[in-house]
């Protein structure tokens, strides 16, 4: 794995006692890797991460993991809404959905993969603790995406997976089971039993990560087993 050094400016301390059980994963929604560069390390952007990956799998240390990097935006996990201060952030050159989406190329994946291994034998992050920006932001954002091989990825060791041909639970039609499943999981949903927007939000984020074939952010039975699935601790790489 090459590793470049391209220190920003912009991080700062973590909070104090907060300790990095988080590995988010982005791409970037930039036209190309230099562009995203430039913002990454401008002082003006106000935003960061620790480190960023192009097309070729050239890895790009941006700021120390110790650090504070600022990557997650307004987000929250598990009830913890100061995202950056438990994570370490990855970004994945790639235009993302508004600029054609492509396909995440191998050598990317790659060294994404080399890349995680090492800070998941550093930090105590578990499997269901690495994520998208999606999982933990879903009212905002989109990546990484459903071209996203979490799937691959799970097979190596990042990440989970939950298992195929899950038999749907008895609650798959109540949409309050499955809220209250996706809010034990860890996203920030609230068991109201409604299908609104918010709640939308996290099925399609939900579904982008776990059920990417379909994303429509509409309760089925196979996302309401998945959604029991990963609850209920069972998940498990496929």
């Amino acid at each position: 794995m090459a590793l470049i050094e391209r220190p920003s400016p912009n991080h700062g301390e973590r909070r104090a006692g907060a300790g990095i059980d988080l590995l988010i994963l982005h791409y970037t929604g930039m036209h190309s890797a230099a562009a995203a560069l430039a913002r990454l390390c401008d002082p003006a952007a106000e935003v960061s991460a620790h480190y960023l990956i192009d097309a070729f799998g050239l890895v790009y240390r941006l700021v120390p993991e110790e650090r504070r990097a600022w990557h997650a935006g307004v987000a929250c996990w598990a009830g913890e809404r100061d995202v950056n201060s438990r994570s370490i952030g990855i970004e994945l050159a790639n235009p993302g959905h508004s600029f054609g989406y492509p396909d995440f190329p191998a050598a990317q994946i790659e060294a994404l993969a080399d890349l995680a291994q090492g800070i998941l034998a550093r930090h105590a992050i578990p499997p269901h603790r690495v994520l998208g920006h999606s999982d933990v932001a879903p009212r905002r954002k989109a990546d990484p995406g459903e071209k996203f091989p979490w799937r691959a990825l799970a097979g190596r060791g990042i990440g989970l997976w939950p298992e195929p041909g899950a038999a749907p639970p008895e609650s798959a039609g109540d949409l309050g089971a499955t809220q209250r499943a996706l809010a034990a999981f860890g996203y920030d949903i609230e068991p109201t039993g409604i299908a609104d927007a918010p709640t939308a939000a996290v099925l399609r984020a939900f579904q982008r990560h776990f059920r990417p074939r379909r994303c429509d952010g509409v309760l089925d039975a196979e996302t309401a087993a998945l959604a029991a699935t990963v609850a209920n601790g069972m998940a498990v790489i496929s």
